[in-house]
């Protein structure tokens, strides 16, 4: 009763549609579930986001879980989550993300999961890095610890999401440093992030990463745009 008293005044919404949600459904109505575009890229080594880095930076595998495209609802989400702090959309596209991939013997090789860093600047600014409930829960879901102390972010950025693709690729260069380098010898790291564009800033932090001994990387996350 409690709690029925608490959705009367503060409903539990979807997050795309804004309808409210039955008890038995989480962040996203059924409707607005069976219309997002998923995938499925890890069920393909060939998929078009492991060769956004053909040539560029060596990775194991990479996949994303939702096709990007302005105004969809898929951009809904991801700026709910970074710029209205609703986290738990973070986790929801992590925890779906991860059951998918414990299915896949592709990714059963995973040591790690690291998440693309913020700038202590951006992080103060937003509270919170969007991507690390998606990864804590792809950890969860892995059985493998979640690792946010060894990728550093050292230079600070605006929002790149008004920037042409051009402008963003020349604004990643030196912008990542490896700490605790011991914590990444002889492991496999699923490198996690929200969204792929360009692959300029995941490119940027495998190769730092690859400076560790014996390493591996992987790739996943949210979205890729299209």
């Amino acid at each position: 009763m409690f709690q029925d008293l608490i959705n009367l005044f503060y409903p539990n919404i979807c997050q795309i549609c804004d309808a409210e949600l039955y008890k038995n459904q989480n962040i996203l109505c059924t409707n607005c579930v069976n219309e997002l575009p998923i995938t499925n890229f890890h069920l393909d080594n060939e998929n078009p986001v492991k060769k956004v880095f053909y040539g560029r930076v060596p990775i194991e595998n990479a996949t994303s879980l939702l096709v990007f495209k302005k105004k969809s609802s898929v951009q809904k989400l991801i700026h709910r989550l970074k710029y209205r702090g609703h986290q738990e959309i973070g986790s929801y596209l992590g925890a779906w993300t991860g059951a998918e991939l414990a299915k896949t013997n592709s990714y059963e090789g995973i040591d790690l999961v690291i998440p693309v860093p913020l700038h202590k600047k951006k992080l103060r600014s937003r509270g919170f890095n969007q991507v690390e409930e998606f990864g804590k829960e792809i950890a969860a879901a892995l059985n493998i610890d979640y690792v946010d102390d060894v990728l550093l972010k050292t230079s600070f950025s605006k929002t790149q999401t008004l920037k042409t693709r051009l402008a963003r690729w020349g604004n990643i260069e030196e912008s990542f440093v490896l700490f605790n380098s011991e914590k990444i010898k002889n492991k496999h790291i699923l490198l996690v992030d929200d969204l792929i564009t360009t692959g300029a800033t995941l490119e940027a932090c495998a190769e730092i990463l690859l400076e560790g001994e014996n390493v591996k990387i992987s790739i996943a996350t949210m979205a890729f745009t299209a």
